[in-house]
């Protein structure tokens, strides 16, 4: 794989390709539509990229090698130029050019053929091999678009990769075909799938040890899972050729599936669908009672309908394929006015006929049609003729098959005459539609005889709607249909500005150029690099307009504008209510100037408004908005005014505003003695019908073809008029009356100014139209010289004017101009006046009302005085009842600490006798103990005693005296314990007279808050607020009102 080849800068394609590559020489297989042709070889496209010296250095090289090395394999295909051939041309010219030939190593170069396969092998696809190639492995990524992932995953692939193994590559050149990994060494399939399923692809970053890396992201299997396959390259400049295949591949596989898209089958006469042909007729009463056909236009086949005329509509059902379906009758006739119409909004008409034809092949139904009615008043007033009237018919058939109605619906555009109008140019063609029915058959549904089958309607279309479908398979965001377009570009309606895309696509060879071109003049800004114009010719890319503007215009580094600019916009212009007029009317049709007060508006109003007021004699002028909408599409505002200072300055487009805009009637003589000279049959057909340049060429000259055309095209005439200055307005005008010569020539005044206004701007819409428009332009001859020969014989014209000029007709001219500036000042006194007794009413107006609210806010305060006395009584009445309410709430405080101390004291007092009973118990339970001690003593002394205690384990009385002890131990522990129990019951009576009167001082506590808490919101009430307005109020009226005395103070609580 050592093609030598020169491979510039890859560029990035998101979500498909991470790098390409434009190369000088593509190999390619040659895929001709001749199939029996077989013996035809790969071959070599050779792209010159415009070099004339390259081509001819190549021719060499390849018959060299097509005399010299015959015997090795050869790639060749017919020569040609990329640069002006296209595909179809290459085809149809291959067998007039000389056939060249490249011998190129087959153990080296990848080749783009099917290689012959043995029985045993499946058969190999088409495709493009690459060999020296390392293959690292595979491992699964979650992102499989992501390219930090893929080089995340490509650089822990290189540094872990043990063994790599040697592979080919097959790339396919088909869209069906599949991706193959082959091991070089055993020739065995490492993995293989086809090329739909390949995600993303990535080459390492330069500069790392991945530069020599490519990787590709493929679905594994169907699942939800992705896999990327990382590769190493032996030639690190190949990673390109590899990537710009499958980049290639990609392509085919999408402009595949874009065709299948775009298939169309018609019904088989056995399917399920049913074609019928309907056609309508509408006829007028012709005064002889008698009904004739109304005439169509010939061209666009419209109706010419007559006010006030009694019409009948004829329409005629046919069917043309499958299973003759019975037609039983129509039960209904709707017409309406427009198009896309609602169910609700049709009209019955009136039936007069229905019925198979003479010959029984096709169903006629015949309405009577009433125009003056009243919801038929659009279709029976004439018709503007910048405008046009849609009309919408409709029939419900009742087919005898089919379970429902069946509404056939046409749609036509209608022109409406006066009604003495007379045609002489007309077609009788039938208008007519073919409508695709799709039926089924019913399911459950009762038969109406033996034999019929019952079906159900599942889709009813018209041919046209399906051509439209095809055409733009989205509603609103597709392209229009061809017709719509043709019917767009016949309309009256004009180009809003602003309109058109401009594409950002731009071949990577120009981008190479330019960047190179822009590498010089950076180095060297006071000189303009060679080059530049036959660049800019071909339009500066989209992506560059901005940078090269400003080096064009000569502005790049122009601080001190740009500090004026912002000094500029701070300042007041007398001109701010044009400019605002102005600005909603500007590119309209542009998204980034289309809403009010956005962005866009208010960036194009500062830029206006500085310019009024830094150029005060000219100031700002209608249609000086557009040239700066352009620039700002490209930069920011300040630099924005930069260039456009630069264009009205040093450009001299402002001096076509000056002296009465002489310079600008200067420019139209100079353009049409271009016309006299270069078109000779146009101007004279001007001359003819008295059309002069001022009255289709002024917008081309003062807004620089701004206003009205496409923006494509508007852009590239600003990258001439840069570069070459204002004289490329005459190249543009001189292309744009060529073009339209022919039609020009067949129109009169006011078809060629319509032309002018509405037709020519439409006709550039289309990118390659302005693209072909410009080349035109550019190849168009202006010679300077010239120029200058017209602007003096203008100058010695208007000379000879004045002197030539009677004294008698000047002053006559001089009195009517003072005469009309004297009626436009009285005008505008009248105007004055008027405006100022028109001010005066509305003034006494506002006065009267003003007066009348003062009467009633007077009202208002006398009610709100009284309600303020009534509240300050009610004050003064709460402010008693809560003092009150402070002194009982004192007084039972007050004696709820005495009963707190006096709880406080029993509670110590119990504390003390219980400790006091404590000690004593303590004292009579150690006695006890002695005692006991003593007495055990005196037991154990006697032996008769001893012996019984020790051998009882106690000591045993008599039971007469053990039982009185008993009793009296009984009742001197009931005696303490009944003591103790009135201890403890006081003492729990005496805790519950704690807990209450702490209940109640709590109690008594939130009372009070309660209470302050009232007071404080009595004081911050309505009325107190009310209080306050009413103050405030009273102190701003006149001193002729009284003023009311302060309220009183509150007193401390």
């Amino acid at each position: 794989m050592e093609v030598k080849t020169s491979f510039s800068k890859a560029s990035r394609i998101p979500e498909t390709v991470s790098t390409l590559i434009n190369e000088e020489f593509v190999l390619v297989h040659q895929q001709s539509e001749d199939t029996s042709v077989k013996d035809e070889k790969p071959q070599l496209k050779v792209f010159s990229n415009g070099d004339d010296q390259l081509e001819k250095a190549m021719e060499e090289i390849l018959r060299d090698s097509e005399k010299d090395q015959s015997n090795f394999t050869a790639l060749r295909e017919g020569y040609s130029d990329a640069s002006s051939q296209a595909a179809g041309d290459e085809s149809a010219d291959q067998t007039n050019q000389p056939s060249l030939h490249l011998v190129l190593d087959p153990s080296t170069t990848e080749i783009s053929a099917p290689r012959a396969s043995s029985p045993g092998e499946p058969l190999e696809e088409d495709s493009v091999l690459f060999n020296k190639l390392t293959y690292l492995g595979c491992t699964k990524v979650s992102a499989p678009r992501n390219e930090l992932e893929a080089l995340h995953a490509m650089a822990n692939m290189k540094s872990s990769s043990q063994a790599p193994l040697p592979v080919t590559l097959y790339v396919p050149n088909v869209p069906e075909g599949s991706v193959r990994i082959i091991n070089q060494s055993s020739n065995v399939e490492i993995a293989s799938f086809p090329i739909y399923k390949v995600l993303f692809c990535v080459r390492g970053q330069s500069g790392t040890s991945e530069s020599d890396c490519f990787a590709f992201t493929e679905s594994s299997c169907g699942t939800e899972e992705f896999q990327i396959h990382v590769f190493s390259c032996e030639i690190k400049e190949a990673v390109s050729r590899i990537l710009y295949s499958f980049s290639t591949a990609f392509k085919r596989s999408s402009k595949q599936a874009s065709d299948h898209v775009k298939d169309f089958v018609l019904p088989t006469p056995d399917s399920d669908v049913y074609t019928f042909s309907v056609s309508l007729e509408v006829k007028e009463d012709d005064g002889k009672g008698n009904f004739s056909p109304v005439p169509k236009d010939r061209e666009k086949l419209y109706f010419k309908l007559k006010q006030g005329i009694e019409k009948k509509v004829v329409i005629t059902v046919q069917q043309l394929s499958n299973k003759e379906l019975a037609i039983e009758r129509c039960f209904g006739m709707l017409l309406s006015p427009g198009r896309n119409v609602k169910n609700s909004d049709m009209h019955l008409l009136d039936m007069e006929s229905m019925g198979k034809s003479s010959d029984g092949k096709a169903y006629v139904i015949t309405g009577m049609w009433n125009p003056n009615a009243p919801m038929f008043l659009v279709l029976n007033e004439e018709t503007p003729k910048d405008k046009r009237v849609f009309m919408t018919v409709a029939v419900d058939m009742v087919v005898t098959e089919v379970v429902e109605p069946v509404r056939f619906l046409l749609e036509t555009v209608v022109r409406v005459y006066p009604a003495n109008e007379r045609f002489w140019y007309f077609s009788r063609k039938t208008f007519t539609e073919t409508f695709y029915m799709k039926l089924k058959q019913s399911e459950g549904k009762s038969h109406t005889s033996a034999g019929d089958a019952i079906y159900e309607v599942v889709s009813l279309q018209r041919e046209s709607a399906r051509e439209e479908e095809l055409v733009s398979p989205t509603s609103g965001g597709g392209p229009m249909s061809s017709q719509e377009d043709e019917a767009e570009e016949e309309s009256d309606n004009e180009l809003s500005s602003g309109t058109g895309d401009v594409s950002k696509d731009c071949p990577e060879k120009i981008l190479y150029s330019w960047g190179e071109l822009l590498g010089r003049w950076h180095n060297n800004l006071v000189v303009r690099p060679n080059g530049l114009s036959t660049l800019v010719k071909s339009g500066v890319p989209e992506a560059l307009r901005a940078e090269v503007w400003q080096l064009l215009a000569g502005c790049h580094d122009n601080q001190a504008m740009l500090d004026k600019y912002r000094v500029l916009i701070t300042a007041d212009s007398a001109q701010e209510s044009v400019i605002t007029r102005d600005i909603h009317r500007t590119f309209p049709a542009h998204d980034y100037f289309k809403d009010r007060e956005g962005d866009g508006q208010e960036s194009l109003y500062k830029i206006c408004k500085a310019y009024s007021v830094y150029d005060e004699d000219i100031g700002y002028c209608q249609g000086q908005s557009f040239l700066a909408a352009v620039l700002l599409l490209h930069m920011p505002e300040e630099q924005a005014f930069c260039v456009f200072v630069k264009i009205m300055y040093d450009y001299g487009l402002r001096d076509l505003y000056r002296n009465n805009f002489e310079d600008l009637h200067c420019k139209f003589f100079q353009l049409e003695k271009l016309m006299q000279e270069q078109l000779p049959d146009l101007h004279s057909h001007f001359s003819d019908l008295n059309l002069e340049a001022h009255m289709y060429a002024s917008q081309w000259f003062l807004t620089l073809f701004t206003a009205k055309f496409p923006l494509c095209m508007v852009f590239h005439i600003i990258d001439l008029l840069l570069c070459e200055g204002m004289n490329i307005i005459f190249h543009v005008a001189l292309a744009l009356l060529k073009t339209s010569k022919e039609d020009l020539l067949q129109a009169d005044f006011e078809g060629a100014l319509k032309f002018f206004r509405v037709q020519l701007p439409k006709r550039y819409r289309a990118e390659e139209n302005a693209r072909r428009l410009m080349e035109q332009a550019c190849n168009i001859k202006v010679p300077t010289k010239k120029l200058k020969k017209y602007e003096r014989e203008y100058q010695t014209m208007r000379e000879s004017q004045l002197q030539q000029e009677d004294p008698m007709d000047r002053y006559k001219r001089e009195n009517r101009r003072l005469q009309e500036a004297s009626m436009r000042l009285e005008q505008e006194n009248d105007d004055l006046a008027h405006e100022l007794v028109t001010s005066k009413i509305a003034l006494r107006n506002d006065l009267d009302q003003a007066e009348d609210k003062a009467d009633v806010l007077n009202k208002e305060l006398l009610l709100t005085k009284q309600k303020l006395v009534e509240t300050e009584e009610e004050k003064r009445k709460q402010e008693e009842e809560t003092a009150q309410l402070k002194e009982v709430f004192r007084k039972q405080l007050e004696k709820a600490e005495s009963e707190i101390k006096k709880t406080t004291a029993i509670i110590a007092e119990y504390k003390q006798i219980c400790s006091q009973l404590s000690t004593r118990l303590e004292k009579q339970q150690a006695a006890s103990k002695d005692e006991l001690e003593v007495v055990k003593g005196k037991v154990m002394a006697c032996k008769h005693c001893s012996e019984i205690f020790s051998k009882e384990g106690a000591l045993k009385l008599p039971a007469v005296s053990t039982e009185n002890k008993g009793i009296e131990t009984d009742d001197e522990k009931d005696a303490l314990k009944k003591q103790l129990r009135e201890m403890e019951l006081e003492l729990a009576q005496t805790k519950l007279q704690l807990v209450e009167a702490k209940c109640k001082i709590q109690e008594l506590e939130h009372q009070r808050g309660a209470l302050m808490n009232e007071i404080q919101a009595a004081k911050n009430s309505w009325f107190s607020k009310t209080l306050n307005s009413i103050k405030t109020a009273t102190g701003t009226q006149p001193p002729q009102q009284p003023q009311p005395p302060p309220p009183p103070k509150e007193g401390s609580t």
